[in-house]
């Protein structure tokens, strides 16, 4: 007759019942380029911020160029929830923000507007910005319907 013994019997209650036994926490290696960080240098998840990186200023500082149209309803609210006022100097765009104003400049004429953004728009490809019925007929483009423009974001 054979006698087997099981070597759980030699192990204690904790040894025997634990889930991986005699496993020991070793403290976690740190990478080489972290051994040696010395306080001047920033960690890879912050980028750096040179004196010319502009996102630290603001982010509006654009121009930008393209064909610009007019619209023209009446009592109706602009996505910015107020009523268009069709005579008024504003205009649509579609990611500026609500309230900025830019300087819009005919390339043909030469003659610009400021106009404030206040809707969003054009849905039409191709183009950059609607301007508002009194926005076209400062500039001098109502005849044409669409022009070529230069946008400044003031």
């Amino acid at each position: 007759m054979w006698l087997h013994v099981d070597s759980a019997a030699a192990q204690d209650f904790n040894d025997r019942w634990s889930i991986i036994p005699k496993a020991h926490a070793e403290p976690v290696p740190q990478a080489p380029e972290q051994t040696n960080q010395s306080p001047q240098t920033q960690s890879p998840i912050e980028p750096p911020r040179n004196s010319e990186d502009r996102s630290t200023t603001r982010s509006f500082d654009r121009v930008f160029s393209g064909k610009a149209s007019f619209y023209s309803y009446s009592k109706r609210k602009t996505a910015n929830g107020t009523t268009f006022d069709r005579d008024a100097l504003t205009a649509a765009h579609r990611n500026l923000p609500f309230g900025t104003h830019v300087r819009v400049t005919d390339l043909k004429s030469s003659k610009s507007v400021v106009v404030r953004i206040t809707d969003r728009g054009p849905w039409v490809r191709g183009r950059v910005i609607d301007l508002s019925l009194g926005a076209a007929r400062s500039l001098g483009i109502t005849d044409r319907g669409v022009a070529q423009v230069r946008v400044v974001v003031l």
